[in-house]
């Protein structure tokens, strides 16, 4: 286990360096700069920017530059809001995306293991159908279309939730449901193809022929056996819900980390562009890391040494 683990931080930090890499030169290929919009600056403002960034440097040094300051945690100052730093952008934004995430989290994995559970059980009747729909629904309607008819629904037309912020536990319904319901849709359809596949196995039928109770072979052999894809889906979408969704921030008015990062590309804010990926890459590296661990709890028959 440990030599596993040592092989894959070694791997992450090698990934993490590429992304790293790749992410530097490709924003600084692109024309055009932090401080060139609409509104021209005079010649000697713009020296004083470009030195006070190092963007008069060479790319060269600009990029060794930033891995030193990468590798002491210091991600950077803002290059569009004043005396802002990324460390504090992802300290001040992030817990509202956390928040929103782990609902829709919590969301996707109970409504879709419960509709996938009952189709898989289920298959070909009515359920089946009904369940499969409502999977197909998730996966078809995007969430920019969702929110906004969630909002006139259930905050205008009925006033039943709120719809703007996160000052009280019901304005989290609304953006749980409208970012998780894509993942919910996902995994019903993941889990009920994974259960129909295990309940086809011989040792089902053996335990079936032994005379154990339908309870106990739906929970303690189909279900454990059938949680191996789930678990691996949810290792990118954990990281990608984490980190907030630009569309769901904006329709919600939700001060997120997702939201910030769109606003930073459309300003060219090299270094809270950096920082967030930086950050998204961790989270991401780290939840792969904890899915690959629970492999072993869910099957102990998985060796990560092999």
């Amino acid at each position: 286990m440990f030599k596993y683990i040592l092989k894959r931080l070694v791997s992450s930090i090698i990934t993490l360096w590429f992304v790293i890499t790749i992410t530097f030169f490709l924003m600084h290929a692109i024309p055009g700069g932090p401080f060139t919009g609409d509104r021209k600056l005079p010649a000697a403002v713009m020296d004083n920017l470009n030195e006070k960034f190092g963007l008069n440097k060479s790319l060269g040094i600009q990029y060794k530059n930033y891995l030193i300051d990468l590798v002491h945690g210091d991600l950077g100052l803002s290059m569009y809001t004043q005396g802002m730093t990324v460390n504090q952008f992802i300290k001040n934004l992030f817990p509202a995306s956390l928040k929103v995430g782990i609902c829709a989290i919590i969301f996707a994995v109970v409504f879709g293991m419960l509709l996938g559970i009952i189709a898989a059980l289920r298959q070909g009747k009515l359920l089946d159908n009904i369940c499969m729909l409502i999977s197909t629904f998730g996966v078809a309607v995007p969430s920019m279309i969702l929110a906004p008819v969630m909002i006139y629904i259930f905050a205008v037309k009925f006033n039943i939730l709120p719809a703007v912020g996160l000052d009280s536990p019901l304005n989290y319904i609304m953006p749980a449901v409208a970012l998780g319901l894509y993942y919910m849709a996902f995994i019903a359809r993941l889990i009920r193809s994974s259960i129909v596949e295990v309940i086809r196995t011989d040792y089902i039928k053996v335990a079936r022929a032994k005379g154990l109770s339908k309870y106990k072979i739906i929970f303690k052999h189909i279900l454990k056996n059938s949680l191996i894809p789930v678990v691996t889906y949810l290792g990118p979408i954990t990281a990608g819900v984490l980190t907030g969704s630009f569309v769901i921030e904006s329709v919600f008015g939700i001060p997120g980390l997702g939201r910030q990062f769109v606003q930073s590309i459309s300003n060219r804010d090299y270094t809270v562009i950096m920082g967030v990926t930086v950050f998204f890459c961790s989270l991401l590296i780290i939840c792969n890391l904890i899915v690959d661990l629970l492999y072993v709890v869910i099957d102990p028959r998985i060796k990560l040494d092999s």
